[in-house]
């Protein structure tokens, strides 16, 4: 069986794996799944595993491992990617979507001087970076933080690599910048809402060591450069 299915780490003990109602139910009524098949299993921790489905009820899956490995799918470097929240929140669960699928560790919601939108649907957005984490076959679940300011990421000392994407005179190309990464084991990208960063945010941003980045000669939208800035630095590493 082709597709992954999640289970949280509770679910999985003593060799045995329990799906959840909701996976359960795909599995049996979508891919008719039966006792005997093989499944695939993550955990959102780094869990993966594979295992021999022995019972197939009406609202519980059961199966045995017979295969464990750890971090399947995940990228070396551990990627935040902050950006400002959209007014339109479909827009924002694209972003979230693909930053799931490109390799982000952690998503940060911003609330920039510029946003017009200070809320998330939190359990929508979980939702959503499940089915992604399924469908690119990660086996970690990223974290999704609380909606904040700009200044709690800059704070403490600097142990990552700092962009902060924004289109100015002192802007190098994401390309040049990403590839410095390859020294630092994580990596914060910081992407505006519509608009941009206002000045004294970009201000902030370089004076706590984070390098402004440009994206190309065409204008992005929001969610299309935060995906467009996160691809560069994952895929830096992976080159």
């Amino acid at each position: 069986m082709t597709t992954n299915f999640y289970a949280p780490p509770s679910a999985i003990r003593a060799g045995r794996v329990v799906l959840p109602e909701e996976e359960a139910r795909h599995l049996r009524t979508v891919l008719r799944g039966e006792a005997g098949d093989d499944m695939t299993v993550v955990d959102g921790d780094g869990g993966w595993y594979r295992a021999r489905i022995d019972h197939v009820g009406p609202d519980q899956v059961v199966g045995t491992i017979t295969d464990e490995r750890d971090n399947v799918g995940e990228p070396d470097m551990d990627v935040t990617v902050a950006l400002g929240i959209l007014k339109k929140r479909s827009r924002f669960e694209t972003f979230v979507e693909k930053a799931v699928e490109l390799g982000a560790r952690r998503v940060v919601p911003l609330r920039t001087r510029r946003t017009e939108r200070d809320a998330i649907r939190e359990e929508r957005l979980r939702n959503v970076m499940v089915a992604a984490m399924k469908q690119c076959r990660r086996s970690r679940l990223p974290a999704l933080a609380a909606p904040q300011s700009i200044e709690p990421l800059l704070a403490g000392d600097v142990g990552e690599t700092r962009l902060v994407c924004h289109a100015g005179e002192e802007s190098v190309p994401i390309q040049q910048a990403a590839a410095d990464t390859r020294q630092r084991a994580s990596a914060l990208v910081l992407v505006g809402p519509e608009g941009g960063f206002a000045p004294p945010e970009v201000e902030a941003a370089v004076e706590a060591e984070a390098t402004p980045v440009s994206l190309g000669a065409r204008r992005l939208r929001a969610e299309t450069a935060g995906i467009a800035a996160l691809h560069a630095v994952i895929t830096a590493q992976e080159n």
